[in-house]
């Protein structure tokens, strides 16, 4: 499968739609992380986990139409994508790539980028949860990180032999 066909594939599997750039790449890295992804290989960002990769490959995907995006003005400023499908179709992935996807795409976007950058820092750090909060402490202040290992934990239900046991 080409990489533009793996993108549609993975807004299929999380119900035919997507909002935001970064909600994309958290899904497809959730996907990557339980060992029902599409290949994507993720390296850390600013954002947390990022493939350059999945963002070339949206833009394919969104030039060669078969996934469309809208962009919006946010609240903030700055702008926001929302991919769909242009011709809607039936998810056809395995039913923990379904419920995984869903999950994670139906997410608050900063808590899933927060629980995301935990599972991608796991495997360096003793507590993940801290090194992310020192990483993010703007977006980790409040009830945010709680919220975040909240959904980190709804995730890993889903999947509890694929992803690390973090929380």
């Amino acid at each position: 499968m080409r990489d533009n066909e793996k993108v549609k594939s993975i807004i299929r599997d999380a119900g035919g739609r997507i909002v935001g750039r970064t909600k994309l790449q958290k899904v497809s890295f959730f996907l990557e992380m339980a060992q029902l992804g599409e290949g994507f290989k993720f390296k850390y960002k600013h954002y947390g986990p990022f493939s350059e990769e999945l963002a070339t490959a949206t833009e394919d995907a969104v030039a060669l139409k078969n996934v469309s995006e809208k962009v919006y003005p946010a609240s903030w400023g700055g702008f926001y994508s929302d991919f769909s499908l242009t011709t809607p179709e039936a998810p056809n992935g395995s039913s923990e790539r379904l419920k995984l996807a869903k999950a994670a795409a139906e997410a608050d976007s900063v808590e899933l980028e927060l629980a995301a950058t935990a599972l991608f820092l796991s495997s360096e750090f003793r507590d993940p949860w801290a090194e992310t909060a020192r990483r993010k402490p703007e977006k980790s202040d409040g009830d945010r990180l709680v919220k975040a290992k909240e959904l980190y934990r709804k995730l890993y239900a889903v999947v509890p032999d694929k992803l690390p046991a973090i929380v």
